[in-house]
């Protein structure tokens, strides 16, 4: 049988390189398009010598073109982090809009099954818990985060009007909270800015009260999903997440204890806008593409936090001795 092929926007980043990794598994040949911003080759080094793989720098909110033959498209170009979107407004707009246009163009051309990576953050600071699929949301479009929500949900009504006018066969993810292996530490995410500062023995920073809740869903469980997603018949927006929900101030207690760590919390005060939680229903991901997670968080936090030591590790070798 021939190989699939599948283009991922965005493959350099932290989400994109592991869905890269499990097309790869899966036997796809893949084609990853990333412009670096937020994103890095380092990701996918491990793979320079694959047959199979290949990697182009390029802007997708200019024409992508991409010969031969292409099965699936998926978009998971866009700055994702407080930090990166708060740094980069305008592009992360440009790319939700414009970089989902052109990708549904590809997709449209090519004939192919485009799933869109949306967001847990286009339900804004909730006001029904948990969030369910047919929930719209409480979003303030000016706030500094709607750069972020706002360009996700566009990509959303953009990827239903190709779906609804075209034809394109859709899919549209909404993922929460993730964490695994090539997060960056300097991404503003409270996982790795809460391991980081573990390992550092610097206090963990904690906004508001901690009270406000997350769900934490291990990145393997998160690419499961999408893959089923993938290659469902679903069209209409899939939450893919983990259910477990905690505060932000038991997930430090529990970073504290895994990482042996004698730092201490401290408190600031919440950021702007900031959901007060965050919580997936999962009940259409179970029905339709029977998938639930499994890693439990002791579990994916262990490997996310031997990641982080290895990475911090090369860091400090390099600090000359007197």
């Amino acid at each position: 049988m021939r190989k699939k092929v599948s283009v991922v926007l965005g493959g350099a980043g932290f989400l994109g390189s592991h869905l890269v990794d499990r097309l790869l598994k899966e036997g796809h040949r893949v084609i990853a398009i990333d412009n670096y911003i937020t994103g890095t080759p380092k990701n996918l080094r491990h793979l320079r010598n694959n047959p199979s793989f290949k990697l182009v720098k390029q802007d997708v909110t200019n024409y992508i073109s991409v010969p031969g033959r292409v099965d699936f498209v998926f978009n998971f170009a866009s700055p994702a982090s407080p930090i990166d979107y708060l740094q980069f407004p305008i592009q992360t707009l440009k790319v939700g809009a414009l970089g989902t246009h052109r990708a549904l163009g590809l997709a449209k051309k090519k004939k192919a099954t485009f799933l869109l990576a949306s967001t847990s953050e286009v339900y804004g600071d909730p006001l029904v818990h948990p969030q369910a699929e047919d929930y719209w949301g409480n979003v303030n479009p000016i706030g500094p985060r709607g750069v972020y929500d706002e360009a996700k949900r566009f990509a959303e009504a953009m990827t239903m009007a190709y779906h609804r006018a075209h034809g394109v066969d859709t899919r549209i993810v909404r993922i929460f909270n993730t964490y695994g292996p090539r997060m960056r530490l300097e991404d503003g995410r409270v996982v790795p800015a809460f391991i980081s500062q573990a390992l550092k023995g610097k206090p963990l920073t904690v906004f508001g009260d901690g009270l406000q809740t997350r769900s934490f869903c291990f990145v393997s469980d998160l690419m499961e999903g999408i893959y089923r997603l993938a290659l469902s018949d679903e069209n209409d927006p899939v939450n893919v997440g983990n259910p477990g929900e905690m505060t932000v101030l038991d997930f430090a207690r529990v970073i504290l204890k895994l990482t042996g760590s004698r730092s201490r919390i401290e408190h600031e005060p919440l950021p702007v806008d900031d959901p007060k939680v965050r919580q997936p229903d999962i009940s259409r991901a179970r029905k339709h593409l029977g998938w639930e997670p499994r890693v439990s968080l002791e579990e994916g936090m262990r490997v996310t936090i031997d990641y982080f030591k290895a990475t911090i590790r090369p860091v400090r070798s390099r600090v000359k001795m007197f």
